[in-house]
């Protein structure tokens, strides 16, 4: 037996014993090293379970950023064996509609087997996890589990959307919102090369930890004078790129209007709206707006081989780490807004950092 966590959807987590899963065909079992949360986890499923269909939670084992160790292989697994270090993408998909087949698993069109890992099937927040090896991302030597953990989420997501929007040297880069995935944003631009970046936020413990981390030139607090003080900082222009991390509706107009001529934004932030006008603030500047979600199985690939690379550790804008049994208040603390990235640790990652 062991344990695991699930989400009543009342603001509190509830333990339970469970037995130990046995992998199938093609199925791996992972010792679980380390399990971060995702903001998407506390709006949609801890607070209340906003979901609904196939995007609903299940009553599943939470947690949807795991990363571990292979214990234990079923008949048929071709790449992975015991003893490899992995990252789980969170998206099981069917395999075989388009968007699998490109590696967007997220986008899978498959109500029947599109499961996502702490949401429709069990996640990364107990003592093991039951995987399918297509789901499976190697992780090298150089990174640690706590930063594993959050590549296909956070780190993912954020490259995906600057892959979209294009970041280099000739770039001045703003950033909405400075929770864990604005602050995942400051770290990629920065080694990206953008030349200048700037962050906006509500709270005074994500401005200071952006500037205290380097991951923003600029921090500044979110007001209505946004727009103007972004231009007074870019000599009168407005910057290149714009990163909403937010999904607030002040902030994604600033992340617009704060663009300059011929400049791309890209909407990361889930939920809410905002609204604009058209004419002035895209057409007539010539501006792109991306959406883009989550990331694709190759692109998670390329961003571990790059954070090798750059020396970039995602577990740096880890503030919080939490054993298993203390997971209530892993996500109390993310609930409440004023930390980086926390994590829910076993083993020697529990100690590190």
């Amino acid at each position: 037996m062991m344990k695991g966590a699930y989400l009543p959807g009342n603001s509190t987590v509830e333990m339970r014993d469970i037995p130990v899963p046995e992998p199938g065909h093609g199925e791996a079992l992972l010792r679980m090293k380390s399990s971060t949360i995702c903001g998407s986890d506390i709006r949609c499923i801890y607070h209340e379970h906003l979901g609904k269909g196939p995007e609903g939670y299940q009553g599943v084992v939470a947690g949807h950023e795991p990363s571990g160790r292979i214990v234990k292989t079923g008949p048929g697994c071709r790449r992975f064996g015991v003893g490899d270090r992995v990252i789980v993408y969170h998206i099981s998909g069917c395999g075989v509609c388009n968007d699998c087949r490109r590696g967007y698993m997220i986008s899978c069109t498959s109500e029947k087997y599109r499961r996502a890992y702490g949401w429709q099937r069990d996640g990364g927040m107990a003592d093991y996890l039951l995987a399918e090896e297509k789901d499976l991302i190697h992780l090298p030597d150089e990174l640690t589990y706590t930063d594993g953990a959050q590549v296909a989420c956070g780190f993912g997501t954020v490259y995906e959307g600057l892959q979209k929007i294009g970041v280099s040297g000739s770039d001045a880069v703003l950033i909405t919102g400075l929770g864990p995935v604005g602050l995942a944003a400051g770290a990629l631009c920065r080694k990206l090369g953008a030349r200048k970046i700037i962050g906006i936020d509500v709270v005074e413990e994500r401005i200071k930890l952006a500037l205290d981390l380097d991951v923003c030139d600029e921090a500044l607090r979110s007001g209505p004078d946004n727009v103007s003080e972004v231009r007074k900082l870019t000599c009168g222009y407005g910057v290149e790129r714009a990163v909403d991390c937010s999904a607030s509706e002040t902030a994604r107009a600033t992340a617009i209007r704060a663009t300059r001529k011929w400049g791309r934004i890209v909407m990361l932030g889930e939920g809410g709206r905002v609204e604009f006008n058209p004419s002035p603030d895209i057409i007539h500047d010539q501006k792109t707006i991306h959406g883009s979600w989550v990331t694709s199985t190759w692109l998670m690939e390329e961003l571990v081989e790059r954070l090798v690379c750059w020396n970039l550790h995602p577990a740096d804008l880890v503030t919080h780490r939490f054993p298993l049994e203390s997971v209530g208040d892993a996500y109390a603390v993310m609930a409440a807004g004023k930390c980086g990235k926390v994590a829910v640790c076993f083993d020697e990652e529990l100690t590190a950092g």
